[in-house]
Order: structure tokens, then C-alpha cells, then sequence
């Protein structure tokens, strides 16, 4: 398995964005596992372990669609998003 760009982006974007979302719902839930929702991506992240697994098979919708960019949805992203980013 070889995740595309998102394998070296989830650990920086999910915990070092502006909102930190994931990281959050992660924490304050107990739901330790999150999944990629990109096109083309089945793979699955483990905060607790800081691993990515292969996971099981989920029912559809399994992406955003093609056509929607990433990060989306167009028009609605900050063209500095990237600076936005937590350090």
C-alpha cells in the first residue's frame, strides 16, 4: 500500500491545522482510527499508534468527488491555507 500525498500530509495537516479537527475528535471521542477520503485512497491512520493500515472494506460514498479539489470545496479555501498551518 502506498498512500499518495495525503500519507506524508494526514500527521501534519490533521494535527497542526488551524482547527486541528481530527486531532480533536481523535482525542475527545476515544475514535482513534480516521480514513482517508481522497479518490483512489482506502487507507486507514491510527493516532494511537501513529500507524497506517489497510482497514475494511466501507460502504459508499468512499471519496469526495473527483471533481471536488482538495483541500475543498473550491472557492471556500483560503488561498494561504498552507501558512495557516500550525507550526
Amino acid at each position: 500500500m502506498r498512500p499518495r500525498r495525503v500519507l506524508r500530509q494526514l500527521p501534519l495537516a490533521a494535527r497542526h491545522s488551524p482547527s486541528q479537527h481530527a486531532t480533536k475528535h481523535a482525542e475527545g471521542t476515544g475514535h482513534p482510527v480516521t480514513r482517508s477520503f481522497e479518490p483512489g485512497e482506502e487507507w486507514f491512520y491510527d493516532y494511537r499508534s501513529g500507524q497506517f493500515f489497510r482497514g475494511p472494506h466501507l460502504a459508499p460514498p468512499t471519496s469526495h468527488p473527483q471533481s471536488q479539489p482538495a483541500p475543498g470545496p473550491e472557492g471556500r479555501v483560503p488561498a494561504n491555507w498552507e501558512a495557516l498551518l500550525n507550526s
